[in-house]
C-alpha cells in the first residue's frame, strides 16, 4: 500500500509542466491570466484585474458588465505540437468567444492569436508574464 501511495505521489510529482503556464498580463493591461492545465486542455482564468481600460470604441464595450475577477478566458486548448495550443478565447468587451493559437515566443512572451474561421483572419496580441511569476518548464509539450 505503501509503494502504490508513493509511485502515485513520484507521477503526480513529474507531470509535465507547459512553458504557457503561468500568470501572463494581457495586452491591453486590463488583467492578470493565470493558465493552468484543465482536465485535458489548458485554461486561462482572469485572478487579477489591473485596470478596466476599454479597447473597444466608447458605448460599445460590455466589460463593464461582466464581473473579470474569475472568469475563464481561455479554454480548451490542445497542443498542435511545436509549443502551439489552440483553443477558444472569449472577449469580455463585446461578450464573443473565438478561435485563438497560443505560441510562447519565449520564456516571458506569448503570442495570443484571436481569430474568426481561419488564423489569416485574427489579429496578434503579445502578453507578458505577470512579475513573480516563473516560468514552470522549459520544455513545451
Amino acid at each position: 500500500m505503501k509503494s502504490a501511495l508513493v509511485s502515485l505521489m513520484l507521477c503526480v510529482l513529474s507531470s509535465t509542466a507547459y512553458a504557457q503556464s503561468g500568470r501572463w498580463i494581457t495586452a491591453s493591461g486590463n488583467l492578470e491570466v493565470e493558465i493552468a492545465p484543465c482536465g485535458k486542455a489548458l485554461c486561462g482564468t482572469a485572478v487579477r484585474v489591473l485596470a478596466n481600460n476599454s479597447m473597444s470604441a466608447p458605448g460599445k464595450s460590455m466589460a463593464s458588465n461582466v464581473p473579470a475577477l474569475g472568469l475563464k478566458i481561455l479554454h480548451d486548448l490542445i497542443s498542435t505540437g511545436d509549443g502551439v495550443w489552440t483553443g477558444y478565447i472569449y472577449d469580455r468587451e463585446n461578450g464573443k468567444t473565438y478561435r485563438c493559437r497560443l505560441r510562447e515566443l519565449d520564456p516571458d512572451q506569448l503570442e495570443v492569436h484571436p481569430y474568426i474561421g481561419i488564423p489569416l483572419f485574427g489579429q496578434t496580441q503579445i502578453w507578458h508574464r505577470a512579475p513573480g511569476s516563473t516560468e514552470t518548464s522549459a520544455t513545451t509539450k
